[in-house]
């Protein structure tokens, strides 16, 4: 680690007492009593003890959201009042931020930099959709005389929204707040993680906002056992899963069997692409940001660096250095850029890769990456490999990155493009003829350039292609996600 003494760690009360679900507007213990400890990553140490929910109550939470869906508390009420509830979402958020953040740091060991970015940009999201229950708009359709012919969008019912541990409440909110704004109820399951942000969330939505019971529900517990009796339930309506693309594809089959809705946000192997004539000495810092934020734990984390041959040199020696000035250290020290992994396991993984690496006669630069009892990893550059090496086509999510040079746009858009995952791609260029070609020949959901990691609010849709998922968060198209379209006959 390169950073000062860690400070004095924060301990809200929330962090420090157990907690059950959250169904029908209460906590409530799980029905057999099960319980799981959350972990702080960063000392190794149970924070406290969350309830684990079985199959009986997972069906009290969808039971519970099928009532609110019908009741015309929720169902019946106009676009107006649900955009007023949505804005008090995001006020409560807003008015919560530091504590929300720092549940978020403690559970995943991201620095409170980030987290208090993520709880803000969560607000952002649930203001932008405040303002999409009044613009959800139908059609007419030509007809005959004697006949009117229109549409009409109806939600969906009940949404189950499963998401991540290295974005626990933003994630969500990418879920939560168009399944609310499209008049749909959601039972939420955190990563078992990562589950403390959104408990508190709901039990803040249900103390200060209009919000009506049993339109919000968080079950916690593990995947294979909470999330399974999610997906399986038959009075789910739809699935928005975020997630590796391995479990991904399980939720898909399981859907399948009676045709639930599902929006999949998967896994990613995203290039950056460094051209000859590029601000080199802006690109390489956005680069060593690109594979590192977040510790590297990001889907759309540029973790192959493709570098055009003629700079190959210099930009590996500027990257060098960017990578050596991350802060690494306690997520609560105001100068970390880089906590720890989120887990032992997850540590094990990571470090396992860099193994990989070098055995395969990669070289590697920055962290020696010895055995510790922390779990810390540090920026990790590997050269000498190819684009068919494990490293630089399985998804690591740490802070490794593959370094791939390349000669011409042809070969550029080759090995970018080489690859099962198509979430994100960034370049950078100064060349706005070749910027254009390079986001229109990417087979990537999202291109940035000469910027990187750019999320937003809501204006844009963000999803991948080929295994990067399947559907689009934010953008117009989040409301053929949350709504079905009913076609109407009337002879007048």
């Amino acid at each position: 680690m390169n950073s000062p003494s860690a400070p004095a760690r924060p301990s809200p009360a929330f962090a420090t007492r157990p907690h059950g679900l959250f169904i029908d507007g209460s906590e409530r213990p799980a029905a057999d009593g099960g319980t799981m400890a959350t972990v702080d990553p960063m000392t190794g140490t149970d924070l406290t003890t969350v309830a684990v929910a079985g199959q009986d109550d997972v069906d009290a939470a969808v039971a519970a959201a099928r009532r609110a869906f019908e009741d015309p508390g929720w169902g019946a009420i106009g676009p107006e009042e649900r955009s007023r509830v949505l804005y008090q979402i995001a006020e409560v958020i807003e008015a919560n931020a530091d504590e929300l953040a720092i549940l978020d740091s403690l559970e995943m060991g991201g620095p409170l930099a980030l987290t208090r970015w993520m709880v803000d940009h969560t607000v952002e999201v649930y203001r932008h959709y405040a303002g999409w229950p009044t613009r959800i708009y139908g059609a007419t359709a030509p007809s005959a005389p004697g006949q009117l012919q229109y549409t009409k969008r109806s939600p969906l019912g009940v949404v189950v929204a499963i998401a991540g541990w290295n974005g626990p409440l933003l994630q969500m909110g990418y879920k939560i707040a168009p399944a609310l704004a499209t008049g749909n109820t959601v039972v939420a399951k955190p990563s078992e993680q990562t589950s403390l942000s959104l408990l508190r969330m709901a039990e803040l939505v249900s103390e200060h906002t209009d919000l009506p019971d049993g339109v919000l529900n968080v079950v916690t517990g593990p995947g294979h056992s909470t999330g399974e009796a999610l997906i399986t339930h038959s009075d789910v309506n739809k699935i928005s899963f975020t997630g590796s693309t391995t479990v991904g594809k399980h939720v898909l089959e399981t859907s399948a069997r009676d045709l639930k809705r599902v929006t999949l946000e998967l896994g990613g192997k995203s290039p950056f692409i460094v051209f000859e004539d590029a601000d080199l000495d802006a690109a390489a810092t956005a680069a060593a940001m690109g594979f590192c934020a977040g510790s590297g734990q990001g889907c759309v984390a540029g973790t192959r660096v493709l570098v055009q041959e003629s700079v190959r040199e210099e930009f590996t020696r500027l990257l060098r250095e960017k990578m050596a000035t991350i802060p690494m250290g306690d997520p609560f020290d105001a100068e970390v850029l880089m906590g720890p992994l989120a887990s032992r396991g997850h540590y094990a993984k990571v470090t396992g890769y860099i193994d990989l690496a070098r055995q395969s006669g990669g070289n590697i630069i920055g962290d020696t990456h010895e055995e510790s009892d922390d779990l810390f990893v540090g920026p990790t550059l590997v050269t000498g490999l190819d684009n068919t090496s494990r490293i630089a086509q399985e998804e690591i999510f740490g802070p490794v990155a593959v370094l791939l040079p390349f000669q011409d746009v042809e070969e550029a858009v080759r090995i970018a493009n080489d690859t099962v995952y198509g979430l994100a791609a960034t370049v950078f260029t100064t060349d706005l003829s070749r910027a254009h070609t390079m986001a229109d020949r990417l087979q990537a959901g999202t291109v940035w350039v000469n910027t990187v990691n750019q999320m937003s609010s809501g204006p844009l849709p963000f999803g991948g292609f080929k295994q990067s998922g399947i559907g689009r968060e934010h953008g117009t198209d989040v409301i053929d996600a949350y709504t079905e379209t009913k076609a109407i006959v009337i002879n007048l």
